[in-house]
């Protein structure tokens, strides 16, 4: 039987890879990671470093002494820098700066005096993890290469967490197998020079939101132009998304300051409500230089398309499986017309808008501020004066929240509201999901209450971290199938220094019921011309997502026939045939059905071929 991962494939743009301590212990552990046409840095005593697959242009490497510095993903970093870099470092505190001093998005590796430090990025768009392997400390950038030389299998307590809709945070931040731990996005890890300590370093913080946005947008604007520079720079072709929304405008303008030929495609919505093809037309007046490609929105694929056929080797489940058919659809023949890198909207979303719950603190801080800003929200979003004042004076800490929301999983959804200027939106479980989960799920959410502290004391900061860090779980994973299928992904909203530069900017300026994303007009003014800059709405697609549970329901069918989570005991396979037979059924249009095709997907990859989700 052909391997799995040599099925699978790979492509640019999907670096992956292990890192080993200097010992001898490790090296042994090490040469069971080592596959045919897989790349090996080594020690100077010649035991591996890093072994893993990635191209020439994602690797930079140096060494001064007995220090090294890798840095593998997207940085614009010389290998000359980077090796003044080492020269002057004398501790592994101080990769901490130089971190946070890189643009875009990449695994940062060092060894001084024999101890290594692994990390990602702050986005979690790049995790990291480890696990003891025969007595060595290992960290990789795939939960999935540790469990299959641990020959693990994944936890059921898991995969019930993961049926949770949504699972909130740190719920969603662990791996499937807890043999194997996640490094938290904000942490390194650091592995002693015994081989086998291990603890997490905090190397990052997000920036106190005090900027105002007139001084906010020319930062904002530059960190933009470098994460969009450090996928151009090198000129060639690049392809861009033209939605016509600001996000992917944004990007589509900056590219075209570059020295790459740029190639935007368009993608119409079904909906004939939908007005991204005259938005993206507006700017493509604007852009001579760029090619325009639209493409045909009665051809392109729906949301749960092609599920079945889903193969890509995942290290978690992910809910991008529905859109993967979508995500994918245009990428070979931008690829045909010579991209070289896809770059997207996605993230501008969730860092040039922010939530409403920073005026739950405003309140008490600038009330008449606040009250004015609340009675816009209260309108745009129809927000009932009741549940408006509750969720103003709910006070519950953070672990008092989420112990809460364990004794509610089945209960109707919140008000809107209450997850609008709250701790987020509380999970709940569905009439498919059974006790045994349930109760797996609940103990979970106890467990992590009992110690969890939000990612920021202010919720409304809290709420944008974990929208950025939940989001980055799925693009990662869609960063990995656009890699296999020819082409890689570029999500510039989403590096550091970006999220860093909007995150500064003061919330009451940063989100309010009356400017649409100001931050992004306001960085962008003099780059992407004023009529383009006026839009005020985006699509929402939903058509595509009901039509698709509608054409695909004998595909989801199949998917519950012989269903491994029913097998776990996890869920109701009977019930959830039934829904799939009932595709109008009443609230399968809010995507409540997401967490669990996710995990039933992820299981049916895993069963594949056990033996294969190795580094290639």
């Amino acid at each position: 039987m052909t391997p799995l991962h040599a099925r699978a494939g790979t492509g640019p743009g999907d670096a992956h890879f292990a890192v080993f301590t200097d010992r001898a212990d490790a090296a042994a552990v090490a040469r069971s990671f080592v596959r045919p046409g897989c790349r090996i840095v080594n020690h100077p005593s010649g035991r591996p470093w890093l072994v893993g697959h990635w191209h020439d242009d994602e690797a930079v490497t140096a060494r001064a002494g007995d220090t090294a510095l890798a840095v593998i993903g997207c940085c614009p970093v010389e290998a000359d820098e980077l090796r003044r870099r080492a020269a002057r470092l004398r501790d592994l505190g101080e990769i901490d700066a130089l971190a946070r001093s890189l643009t875009g998005s990449f695994h940062l590796v060092a060894v001084v005096d024999g101890r290594v430090r692994v990390q990602g990025t702050a986005s979690g768009l790049r995790l990291v993890f480890h696990a003891e392997i025969a007595g060595a400390r290992v960290a990789a950038t795939r939960a999935d290469l540790l469990a299959d030389a641990l020959g693990l299998d994944p936890d059921p307590g898991e995969l019930a967490v993961r049926l949770l809709w949504p699972a909130p945070y740190p719920l969603y931040e662990t791996s499937p197998w807890p043999a194997v731990t996640a490094v938290p996005p904000q942490d390194a890890v650091v592995v002693a020079a015994d081989g086998r300590t291990a603890r997490h370093t905090r190397w990052w913080t997000p920036p106190e939101p005090v900027v105002p946005l007139a001084v906010a947008a020319d930062p904002v604007r530059a960190a933009l132009q470098e994460a969009v520079d450090a996928r151009t720079r090198r000129g060639g072709v690049v392809s861009c998304d033209l939605s016509g929304g600001l996000d992917s405008t944004s990007v589509c303008f900056l590219a075209d300051r570059s020295p790459a030929r740029v190639v935007a495609g368009t993608w119409p919505g079904r909906d004939p409500a939908d007005t991204d093809l005259y938005w993206a037309e507006q700017a493509a007046r604007h852009l001579p230089g760029v090619e325009h490609v639209v493409w045909d929105a009665d051809a392109s694929p729906l949301v749960y398309d092609d599920l079945l056929g889903v193969d890509d080797l995942l290290d978690e489940p992910t809910i991008g499986v529905m859109d993967r058919s979508r995500a994918l659809h245009h990428l070979p023949e931008l690829a045909a017309r010579g991209s070289r890198v896809h770059l997207t909207g996605i993230g501008g979303d969730h860092v040039a808008w922010c939530s409403e719950a920073y005026y739950h603190r405003l309140l008490r801080t600038r009330p008449l501020h606040a009250l004015r800003h609340l009675r816009g929200f209260r309108a745009l979003w129809q927000w009932p004066l009741g549940g408006t004042v509750r969720a103003l004076a709910d006070t519950r800490p953070y672990g008092k929240w989420l112990a809460d929301t364990a004794g509610r999983l089945r209960a109707p959804a919140a008000p809107s509201v209450a997850a609008g200027l709250g701790w987020g939106m509380a999970p709940r479980l569905f009439d498919w999901v059974t006790a045994d989960a349930e109760r797996l799920a609940r103990r979970a959410l106890l467990d992590a209450a009992a110690t969890a502290t939000p990612l920021h004391p202010d919720r409304g900061m809290h709420a944008d971290l974990e929208q950025i860090r939940s989001t980055t779980r799925v693009i990662r994973q869609w960063d990995h199938m656009a890699a296999r299928a020819g082409l890689p992904l570029a999500s510039p909203f989403l590096d550091d220094r970006v999220i860093e530069a909007c995150l500064a900017v003061r919330p009451a300026e940063r989100v309010t019921p009356f400017r649409y994303k100001p931050v992004l007009t306001a960085a962008m003014s003099g780059v992407v011309p004023e009529p383009c800059l006026r839009r005020t709405s985006k699509a929402t697609a939903s058509m595509d997502a009901s039509n698709g549970l509608r054409e695909n329901r004998a595909d989801l069918l199949a998917l519950w026939e012989d269903s491994r989570l029913e097998r776990l005991g996890l869920v109701d396979g009977a019930e959830l045939r039934r829904l799939a037979r009932r595709p109008a059924s009443p609230g399968l249009s809010d995507a409540i059905l997401y967490s669990t095709i996710a995990a039933e997907v992820w299981l049916r990859g895993l069963s594949r071929g056990r033996s294969s989700i190795r580094i290639p």
